[in-house]
């Protein structure tokens, strides 16, 4: 039995996935807002909307008993969370179930036991798959935080046991360093997870961020569908992925595909859901991180290497059906790159740039992809998270995929706000980047290796204008059309990109 009318709890690009994927299956969909939100694109594109608080996602789109509401209301038979938000709480995943409604995504108890990252450590452990040597339990005091690094090693990273993105997290290189740091992981733990347990683990030098998506369903099924490449990020969270890793040894990715499914067996897991592992890029060991219990934002570079739309499968695993694949139809063609496109200003350590966007061209062609939740006109908010598309291609390999990606980026408009656009366009044409030598210290390293080849502020600003004023001695005094403008602004573009590498 297929859902007839699905709630999507959430916003922004994943809520707009999610209705067109509702939509290929002939699948009503609802959208949920917020004060902020109440032109955005994924309350034009629902069949139906409700408003459920003021801008605040505390006061919206985590209030469990305000998405029940409109559920009840509305008469949706399933809610699907997206990412973020009320994905991975295993409390609202009962209240959901408790309601008569489908929740599209693992059981609670799974989610608990992949929630905390100690709980998530002893589950791997049990089931035989390799960690990072760390503790089990939460630090008790500095003594103990610095006889445990003593025993490990420096350096050392302590680790937020509830939530991600960064939060808690810190990296300690010398004793020196430890009691402040423990003391900044923990208040920060408790600000944003209003829980302050910390533990500690070896960190691994120049260590690859490499995940597994997994999928299960309700019948016993399952699988892996290969590995993606995150290491490019900045405050631990990621910017750049791609499909599969540059790495790209078949080896390597069954055996860390095998362990991702052990995890996934042993908390009974169904629906999508992400191992994430740590490659030491010296021996290709690698080490069980954490388990995401729910759909990735990177998702789209899976589905273009396999061919198989995520977001349908946890429909169809939710609505009781077996898994529409096995291991062996899984095949990984070609490669893929995805951007995340934030309003941030890279140049200023990554601040984010609310605002409205006064000016939006997409790029367009063969094996481009663009998830967003964004329109011409449009305000990016304070208030959540600044992405506003995940940009995607797809080539016939890595290579292919790079040429692509940097064609489209150029085409790629947005006016009105700052993003991360020009990051990428400079991360393309890297050196370093091209030949796949990634960590997840990469792009510290590429700032460093791009501020040595600056020119000084003087002599950008000659350079500027003698190209300027030689182009337009030689330009001939006809009447210019839109098309020749916008060739003239190409051109321009080059000019400075030329400029900015001597």
């Amino acid at each position: 039995m297929m859902f007839k009318k699905i709630l999507i709890a959430n916003r922004g690009e994943i809520a707009c996935r999610v209705i067109r994927a509702c939509r290929d299956l002939g699948i009503q969909t609802v959208a949920v807002y917020s004060d902020a939100d109440k032109a955005a694109l994924h309350v034009r594109m629902a069949d139906e909307a409700f408003h459920i608080g003021p801008s605040p996602s505390s006061e919206s789109y985590l209030r469990h008993d305000k998405i029940l509401q409109v559920a009840k209301e509305s008469g949706a038979d399933a809610i699907h969370p997206g990412y973020g938000f009320l994905s991975e709480n295993a409390e609202f995943v009962r209240e959901v179930t408790a309601a008569g409604i489908k929740f599209i995504g693992p059981p609670p108890e799974a989610m608990e036991g992949m929630g905390g990252k100690i709980s998530a450590r002893k589950i791997a452990i049990e089931a035989g798959v390799p960690v990072v040597p760390g503790t089990t339990t939460p630090l008790k005091s500095y003594d103990e935080a610095r006889e445990t690094a003593a025993s490990f090693g420096y350096p050392v990273m302590l680790k937020a046991s509830a939530g991600g993105g960064g939060k808690g997290m810190r990296l300690v290189s010398e004793e020196s360093e430890l009691r402040s740091a423990l003391e900044t992981a923990q208040s920060e733990a408790a600000a944003s997870f209003g829980d302050d347990a910390v533990y500690i683990e070896k960190a691994i030098v120049r260590p690859r961020h490499i995940e597994i998506q997994v999928f299960s369903d309700s019948h016993g099924n399952h699988l892996h569908l290969g590995e993606r490449e995150c290491s490019i990020q900045r405050r631990h969270q990621k910017v750049i992925e791609e499909a599969p890793s540059p790495i790209d040894s078949a080896e390597l990715r069954e055996r860390m595909g095998g362990c991702a499914v052990m995890v996934a067996k042993a908390v009974n897991y169904e629906g999508a859901g992400t191992v994430e592992f740590l490659v030491s890029d010296v021996d290709r060991a690698f080490y069980f991180l954490e388990m995401n219990t729910r759909l990735q934002v990177e998702h789209p570079v899976t589905e273009l290497v396999t061919g198989i739309d995520l977001v349908r499968e946890q429909i169809y695993v939710a609505a009781g059906r077996k898994l529409s694949f096995t291991q062996e139809d899984v095949v990984l063609r070609g490669h893929a790159i995805e951007c995340r496109v934030y309003a941030e200003d890279a140049d200023a350590g990554f601040l984010p740039s609310p605002g409205k966007i006064t000016r939006l061209r997409l790029p367009q062609g063969p094996g481009v992809r663009d998830d967003g939740g964004i329109y011409e006109g449009a305000e990016v908010s304070i208030y959540y998270d600044p992405m506003i598309s995940k940009f995607a291609v797809y080539g016939r390999d890595r290579a292919e995929a790079i040429d692509r990606m940097r064609r489209a980026l150029l085409e790629y408009e947005v006016n009105g706000i700052k993003t991360t656009l020009p990051f990428f366009r400079e991360v393309m044409d890297d050196e370093v980047f091209i030949r796949g030598d990634l960590d997840t210290g990469f792009i510290k390293a590429f700032m460093e290796r791009r501020k040595a080849v600056e020119p000084d502020r003087e002599t950008l600003d000659a350079v500027i204008i003698a190209a300027v004023l030689h182009s337009q001695a030689r330009r001939p005094q006809t009447t210019v059309n839109a098309e020749q403008r916008q060739t003239s602004r190409w051109a321009a573009a080059g000019r400075a990109a030329q400029v900015k590498g001597i």
